[in-house]
């Protein structure tokens, strides 16, 4: 693939948008770099290619927001993080490419439909213990599509956080559920060495991802970032769908 003038074009632009989304937009829509790179390569192979690369992010964005994270919150979405995973440790084992590449569709499209989605906004926060239930279902689909940042973000976003406490803590609870994925992708084979070859090649763009995002936190607003996104992620949503039916 790295002979390919696709994989040229379209992998160095997935991972800094990959980058952009988790340093300063609360991670919402890193997940569609991993959709992007499904389209050209095996799901597993994108995810296990996309991991190394996001753990590189977070290192990244770690000290920038560092203590500015709401540690409570925190702590609950990466206690139900753990069980997500696990969970999607068992789905993993038995799901073919076409059944992930239909699942990362899915999801695509149903975060597109959720924030365009007219509803009130409600001002009571939700209880703690909602957490739980929102960082397991992030854990999960965190696992088996790196798209763990919507359930998230919809616990954190009831509670009130600042738009920094919001960016900080997304920042502290995806540095340590990729962390807990980092161990079954070695131990299920989800990291190959031309994945890991590809990596090191595209971490640059990872890095450049990760400052331009920082940068972007205070210059440019939601809105605009994520009108991007959502053409971004219906397009590559409808596609892979498109390819896992066919």
């Amino acid at each position: 693939m790295t002979d390919s003038i696709t994989f040229w074009v379209l992998a160095p632009l997935a991972v800094v948008f990959a980058g952009v989304s988790k340093a300063g937009f609360g991670s919402g829509a890193a997940f569609a770099s991993a959709a992007l790179l499904a389209i050209i390569l095996p799901p597993t192979q994108a995810l296990g290619l996309m991991l190394p690369l996001l753990m590189l992010i977070d290192l990244v964005t770690l000290r920038p927001y560092w203590g500015l994270w709401s540690w409570p919150e925190a702590r609950i979405l990466i206690v139900g993080g753990v069980g997500g995973v696990i969970a999607g440790v068992v789905l993993f084992n038995v799901a073919s490419d076409d059944a992930l590449r239909f699942l990362i569709g899915s999801v695509s499209l149903g975060f597109v439909a959720w924030q365009l989605w007219p509803r009130k906004r409600s001002q009571k926060p939700m209880p703690r213990r909602a957490g739980v239930i929102a960082g397991a279902v992030a854990g999960f689909t965190s696992f088996v599509s790196h798209a763990g940042g919507p359930p998230a973000a919809v616990y954190l976003l009831s509670r009130g956080l600042s738009k920094t406490a919001f960016q900080a803590t997304t920042v502290l609870v995806f540095w340590a559920l990729n962390l807990a994925k980092s161990v079954p992708y070695a131990m299920i084979g989800v990291f190959q060495v031309d994945t890991l070859r590809m990596g090191a090649l595209l971490a640059p763009f990872a890095l450049l991802g990760a400052y331009l995002g920082i940068k972007l936190h205070h210059a440019v607003s939601e809105k605009a970032f994520f009108t991007v996104t959502y053409v971004f992620l219906t397009v590559t949503g409808m596609k892979l769908i498109f390819d896992a039916l066919s």
